[in-house]
């Protein structure tokens, strides 16, 4: 999904989380921050294989592993919940991701993993054919995903749920409803640069 989806889902969790734990902003921030900080990848994706940022490591399970482990010996020694928090928030990235294209879940094998809904099972298996026939593969996922009724759908009930949770439990952070907006003009903006490269 993109990274205003992935905000809008951190914005909510770390809301109701907020009601349950009455986070400081700091905490606020940090368990935020990492559900859409790997995102930040895609701004080294035309390096990556198809120009595809989920293959990088951030896009894999290691760093949740990592965070996890640490968090649950912090909690362990320090009764202090906040980075174990920040790290399901990290990992429910990962796992939402494995809803449209996959990730590279494992990081070494360099190959997506995951239920890949916008994908046809010809095109998972004949990827590059179907890239090739772009002139920047990054408008093949874009395509589909614009064009799929029911990533928009979800877009929209995300949104919707954004501004009533962080209404109800969250009211004094509201502010950070702004990086949705400015997640979704990156994604937006990208958007039609790709279709006009395509028909350049």
């Amino acid at each position: 999904m993109h990274i205003n989806v992935h905000i809008a889902v951190g914005i909510i969790i770390t809301s109701i989380l907020n009601y349950i734990f009455n986070l400081t902003l700091i905490e606020y921030i940090f368990i935020l921050l990492l559900s859409f900080i790997c995102d930040f990848d895609i701004l080294f994706a035309k390096l990556a294989k198809n120009q595809n940022h989920r293959l990088y490591l951030t896009h894999s399970l290691i760093p949740s592993i990592i965070l996890l482990i640490i968090g649950i010996i912090i909690v362990f020694f320090f009764d202090y919940n906040v980075i174990l928090l920040g790290a399901l928030s990290y990992l429910l990235h990962i796992l939402i991701d494995t809803f449209d294209w996959g990730t590279n879940l494992f990081y070494f094998p360099k190959k997506q993993h995951g239920f890949k809904l916008l994908m046809s099972l010809e095109e998972i298996e004949d990827l590059p054919h179907y890239l090739s026939q772009y002139k920047n593969p990054g408008s093949f996922f874009d395509s589909k995903y614009y064009n799929n009724t029911i990533c928009l759908m979800i877009e929209i009930i995300l949104f919707c749920s954004m501004i009533i949770i962080t209404l109800i439990f969250a009211l004094e952070y509201i502010y950070f409803i702004c990086l949705y907006f400015i997640g979704l003009a990156f994604h937006l903006s990208r958007h039609y640069q790709l279709k006009r490269s395509e028909r350049n």
